[in-house]
């Protein structure tokens, strides 16, 4: 559950930014808003522990036309009735669209923490052979939005600013190293390739970008990220399930932070974890 000081905390961040969009002075946003300027004073207090009474949330929704639930940090999104963006959608695969919206995602995170489980070694470390053998002209649409991902989150995570997690099982960067599953037709030369652009990679991007690997006989995840406070994304093959809601995000955030401690691989020991790999 949402404790009260944090919804408090959250509305009073939310109605600064009101304020900031109204362009208005904090008299005159009162007095448009139906307040006392001391009551908004109140409201903006960091020492305030009380939330304002429900007809005068109600009257700032309405003013200012967005919901309830956004003042509240319930809902990520500001927008009211028809234009309102479900707590759940669902994004197909549909080429460009999707590419685009996975970017947009990305950078609309940037600032915040974004935190995610590959579907198999961590998109942004791949290189373009092995996309082209992880995505066969059956599933261009995939491989695109995909290869889209990667792109745009090794572009980010180059920015000293940026902030990104990622959690996989050791046994699945095994199970490439080897030639294992589905790997096992994919040539040991472009295998080896690919370890040591990881190699470099985890060592240039830490910390802005860092690689917990857990054990996958203790825990499981499919794929999904976490776009800061912002939204959950979770891969389901060919499709994307969307979750736009305060609380969606913190069970998968709780659930990201279970695969972390977890993790019997840290981050600055993927290096020498890779190492080992490509001296077998």
């Amino acid at each position: 559950m949402v404790d009260k000081l944090e919804i408090v905390a959250i509305f009073r961040q939310r109605l600064l930014a009101l304020i900031s969009k109204s362009q208005l002075s904090r008299s005159r946003f009162a007095a448009q808003a139906g307040l006392d300027r001391s009551t908004l004073s109140q409201l903006l207090s960091k020492a305030n522990v009380r939330l304002p009474r429900t007809e005068t949330i109600v009257r700032l929704a309405g003013q200012y036309n967005v919901s309830v639930d956004w003042l509240l940090g319930l809902a990520q999104e500001d927008q009211l009735a028809t234009d309102i963006v479900p707590l759940v959608q669902v994004e197909t695969g549909v080429r460009n669209t999707t590419d685009e919206r996975i970017a947009a995602w990305s950078r609309e995170a940037v600032g915040y923490k974004t935190r995610y489980v590959p579907m198999s070694l961590p998109d942004l470390l791949k290189t373009n052979e092995v996309f082209s053998y992880e995505f066969d002209d059956s599933t261009s649409t995939t491989a695109a939005a995909r290869l889209a991902e990667g792109e745009v989150k090794l572009e980010l995570a180059r920015r000293a600013t940026y902030d990104m997690e990622a959690c996989t099982s050791f046994q699945s960067v095994e199970m490439f190293a080897r030639g294992q599953g589905k790997w096992a037709i994919l040539p040991k030369a472009i295998r080896r390739a690919q370890l040591v652009h990881i190699q470099a990679l985890v060592v240039e991007l830490y910390p802005s970008f860092r690689w917990f690997m857990y054990d996958g006989l203790r825990v499981f995840a499919t794929p999904y990220t976490i776009y800061g406070p912002l939204r959950g994304a979770v891969y389901l093959g060919g499709m994307y399930f969307v979750f736009n809601s305060t609380e969606h995000i913190r069970v998968l955030t709780r659930h990201f932070d279970n695969l972390i401690r977890e993790a019997v691989i840290q981050p600055n020991e993927c290096a020498d974890f890779i190492e080992k790999l490509l001296n077998e």
